[in-house]
């Protein structure tokens, strides 16, 4: 299945016969709370998903586990069931227009063993019908999490896998290097990954490229002929969307989700800087 869908088609399937569960996840990296934002217009039949409380739980002591850890297994079925999901519904997930907010809710839909999540490709900002202020009351959907349909990493894992495999670092090149960290308690990058930012697989508009653009682009990287691909961020929020753009170009990888907030944490753990691999 592909794993997005454009306005046109959504607005299609919105007026058919079987209209998807949407989910409003629109969020942004130290912006305002998105839920505002969805009160004053959302996709008609959204439902409003928050993903510092919904699809992510809290973090550990000292930071362990990344800011945006994984949330609790029951908790995020209740949410998804809320919203109205079920295991035969189709989704659709949308956020402002950057599409990591929205491609967290399809990883972790995916992760938990729902097979037919899609997300709006270019977001809201892409969307040309009309837009409603009335907040909806789904039914409650049947969907229960069976989490592990796909890879995932922790920090060891991601060590392993930069020596013998290929581990992409998705945050901006600026990061990765160590020349600025504004969230993280220290610069740099895991030994071994590759700097590979996710804003490369989209274009002016926040869509993703051509599926021949990003196989050519991860084929560059090494992605095509690594045994084992892996994708970190900050939090796992942006490498949810490079894990998509990695789908997309037909390579499966798997998702440190703690990422590089959850790697700082712990000073023991090795750092790289600069733009070599380390």
């Amino acid at each position: 299945m592909n794993p997005i869908i454009s306005a046109t088609e959504l607005a299609t399937e919105i007026a058919g016969p079987r209209p998807p569960v949407l989910l409003d996840v629109r969020w942004q990296l130290g912006g305002p709370p998105g839920h505002p934002a969805y009160e004053a217009g959302h996709i008609p039949g959204a439902v409003y998903v928050d993903l510092e409380t919904e699809l992510a739980g809290k973090p550990g002591p000292g930071g362990r586990g990344g800011r945006h850890p994984l949330p609790d297994v029951a908790e995020f079925g209740a949410v998804m069931r809320r919203a109205g999901v079920s295991a035969s519904s189709r989704v659709v997930a949308y956020d402002g227009g950057q599409g990591w907010a929205a491609a967290r809710a399809w990883w972790l839909l995916r992760w938990a063993g729902h097979t037919d999540v899609r997300v709006l490709d270019g977001g809201l900002a892409a969307w040309r019908g009309e837009l409603s202020t009335a907040t909806p009351t789904p039914s409650v959907g049947d969907f229960t999490p069976r989490p592990g349909a796909l890879p995932l990493l922790d920090a060891d894992g991601a060590a392993a896998l930069a020596r013998t495999g290929l581990l992409l670092d998705a945050r901006a090149a600026e990061r990765y290097r160590g020349d600025v960290e504004p969230i993280d308690p220290v610069g740099g990058h895991i030994p071994g990954a590759a700097s590979a930012p996710t804003t490369e697989n989209v274009d002016g508009e926040g869509r993703f490229l051509p599926a021949e653009a990003l196989a050519a682009r991860f084929k560059t990287l090494g992605a095509t002929d690594a045994p084992q691909v892996g994708v970190y961020c900050g939090s796992g929020v942006s490498g949810a969307h490079e894990v998509l753009a990695l789908e997309l170009a037909g390579i499966q990888a798997a998702l440190y989700a703690g990422s590089w907030s959850d790697w700082s944490s712990d000073p023991a753990r090795p750092v790289a800087k600069g733009p070599d691999r380390g």
